[in-house]
């Protein structure tokens, strides 16, 4: 029931698919709540190398198969 009705990004939509939590990415990863709230936007920034990288750890530490470009175009 994650997301229901907003326009996601692609990261956005990956959590709400998986059912994963903004908080949940927030504690593991060490990046802010509210840096993950706006990358789920549409049309937001993307992250810098470093906050993608740690997005990316924690979701694969979760047992994910994901990859920066499955979000952003680095």
């Amino acid at each position: 029931m994650f997301g229901l009705g907003k326009r996601r990004s692609p990261l956005g939509k990956y959590l709400d698919e998986n059912s994963i939590g903004q908080q949940e990415i927030a504690d593991e990863s060490g990046v802010s709540k509210s840096t993950i709230s706006r990358l789920c936007k549409p049309n937001e920034s993307e992250p810098t190398l470093s906050v993608a990288k740690k997005i990316i750890k924690a979701l694969k530490k979760s047992g994910y198969n994901v990859d920066y470009d499955d979000f952003w175009n680095m």
